[in-house]
């Protein structure tokens, strides 16, 4: 086998900060697996990792969906279609993830489980402030990071905040579509009931799609998010299931059935209504 020759033109002076390590700050982000199994516990490593990794995508799903907000507030449908679009992709990835802790047995997790003590995923403040802005608020939620004065403003923001969904339908009102005002203008870190008037509105766009294309694409973009949300949640329950059992979490959750009740809760619940409604008399 021959070496591949490198090209002269290639950087050698890596001794400055724009390098790829220095770029991506490996040096603070490899060293911050820290197992606390003693000895340690060689799966460990996999779970701290496969953690800390879905914290990194959320991020990124945070941040798209933000980008997407903002191009909802210019009235910039194509563009936010882009950045949702992103949001699937990272979804499949944290989906795929998964099938990673999959590989992790029982008696192999027993191994090490007792050493983070109280330490959830439900007390991941990023999924709860990805929960709020895509619409399931809940103010109960926050009393939980009130020792982490950072988190808490930010999960406060994303609560008071319009949600993905209630920044869509501000924009089909700007564009003169029946969206009642009441709908608009309400305290938005509470959750509203499902609404007939706006299952209508979302019916217009379904039943004229060569009129309400970019809507129409903004819609199912939103559902794609909804569905491969579900996908995720069923996994999780699915992988914890295989894992543990019935245990109770670690977090002092019931477990399984705690991870089951999250099913019932969906997002954008009038663009699955609609779809009852597509084809019928009005």
């Amino acid at each position: 086998m021959k070496n591949r020759e490198l090209e002269k033109t290639i950087h050698s002076d890596l001794s400055r900060d724009d390098d790829y390590t220095g770029y991506l700050q490996l040096d603070r982000l490899l060293s911050a697996q820290h197992p606390l199994s003693n000895p340690p516990h060689h799966d460990e490593m996999l779970f701290i990792i496969q953690h800390q990794v879905a914290e990194l995508w959320i991020k990124l799903v945070i941040h798209e969906i933000g980008g997407a907000i903002r191009y909802l507030r210019q009235d910039s449908l194509p563009q936010a279609v882009k950045n949702l679009a992103r949001v699937r992709h990272v979804q499949n990835q944290l989906y795929s993830m998964w099938k990673v802790l999959d590989t992790l047995t029982p008696s192999e997790y027993a191994g090490f489980r007792d050493v983070f003590g109280k330490a959830s995923g439900f007390q991941s403040a990023q999924y709860r402030i990805l929960e709020f802005i895509l619409g399931n608020k809940n103010r109960r939620m926050i009393a939980y990071f009130e020792h982490q004065p950072e988190w808490h403003a930010k999960l406060e923001a994303a609560l008071e905040a319009p949600s993905l969904y209630d920044e869509f339908l501000m924009h089909l009102a700007r564009r003169g579509m029946p969206v009642p005002a009441d709908v608009l203008e309400r305290d938005f870190s509470d959750m509203r009931d499902d609404d007939d008037r706006v299952v209508d509105v979302l019916r217009q766009i379904y039943e004229d799609r060569a009129r309400h294309w970019a809507r129409y694409e903004t819609c199912e973009a939103l559902m794609d998010i909804a569905n491969n949300f579900q996908f995720w949640r069923f996994h999780h329950l699915k992988t914890v299931e295989r894992i543990i059992g019935h245990k109770a979490g670690t977090g002092g959750s019931s477990g399984v059935s705690f991870l089951k009740k999250a099913l019932d809760i969906e997002f954008f619940p009038e663009l699955l209504r609609v779809r009852t409604e597509i084809g019928t008399e009005a």
